[in-house]
């Protein structure tokens, strides 16, 4: 199933699929739990940010290819950070550069794969991790790189927060209809232009395996998000850099889950 959230014409939020035309079957329930199918067709006012998650935890160098371009050693452990659960952005609404970030212009795109938990995780072993996940969708961790590297002494998670620096949706894809998501195309494409073109099959950590990591002795609430990772191709990588400016329109895009765009302004 391919679920969104949205608003309906009656200022409700509500969740539905099937979404064609500004229209979507709505859904009754609990997003964790069954889904009462309405079969009844009511119009989408505003696309939301498929779910409010209850914690992202954040991947770092998690791609060979990405691990390559900055010289740096493949990781023995996933590197992790988190994201504050605030940045959250909806589809089609704009990133904002905060005022901090415009001199030196420092704010970079990040395609990822994000991972939805569906049921409480603790010490979950690999083999039955999946079971485990409710779906995917499409993420941004936009990232205001001299915040991530010089002025959060030593942590990535204040240049990683500001508001709308983490886009999602638009759609979450349940896991019936990804059944690995270890082979899904994914790019990154600013202004029409493709910057990140890979494959989640180059990722150091699949996403099996970062959930055993992730839930040993820590539990992972329903509703918490997993972002994976980011290929090669990154703005601040690239000679000359490369980084957001208003007037921008970034886009992920990942085969099966779809394309998530964001303006970009002041």
């Amino acid at each position: 199933m391919r679920i969104i959230r949205f608003i309906d014409e009656k200022d409700r939020i509500c969740f539905g699929h099937n979404y064609k035309k500004d229209t979507a079957t709505l859904l009754e329930g609990y997003l964790f739990h069954e889904f009462k199918d309405t079969n009844r067709r009511v119009r989408v006012t505003k696309l939301l940010a498929p779910l409010m998650p209850a914690a992202i935890l954040c991947i770092g160098l998690n791609y060979r290819q990405h691990a390559n371009e900055t010289g740096m050693k493949l990781p023995k452990y996933p590197p992790l950070f988190m994201k504050n659960p605030a940045s959250v952005t909806n589809p089609g609404d704009p990133i904002i550069i905060p005022p901090s970030c415009v001199d030196p212009p420092q704010v970079d795109y990040e395609a990822e794969l994000a991972v939805v938990i569906g049921k409480k995780a603790i010490n979950v072993p690999r083999t039955e991790a999946l079971d485990y996940v409710m779906g995917y969708t499409a993420s941004n961790d936009v990232s205001a790189r001299r915040w991530q590297k010089h002025a959060g002494a030593g942590q990535w998670i204040r240049g990683k927060s500001f508001d709308t620096f983490c886009p999602l949706g638009p759609e979450l894809i349940t896991i019936d209809e990804i059944p690995s998501p270890q082979d899904l195309a994914i790019k990154c494409i600013l202004n029409g232009e493709v910057m990140q073109n890979a494959n989640t099959s180059d990722m150091i950590f699949g996403v099996a395996e970062l959930i055993e990591y992730l839930s040993g002795s820590t539990t992972l609430l329903p509703g918490t998000i997993i972002l994976t990772g980011t290929p090669g191709g990154v703005g601040y990588i690239r000679k000359p850099p490369v980084y957001l400016k208003p007037g921008d329109l970034i886009a992920v895009q990942i085969e099966r889950i779809g394309l998530l765009e964001n303006p970009v302004i002041l």
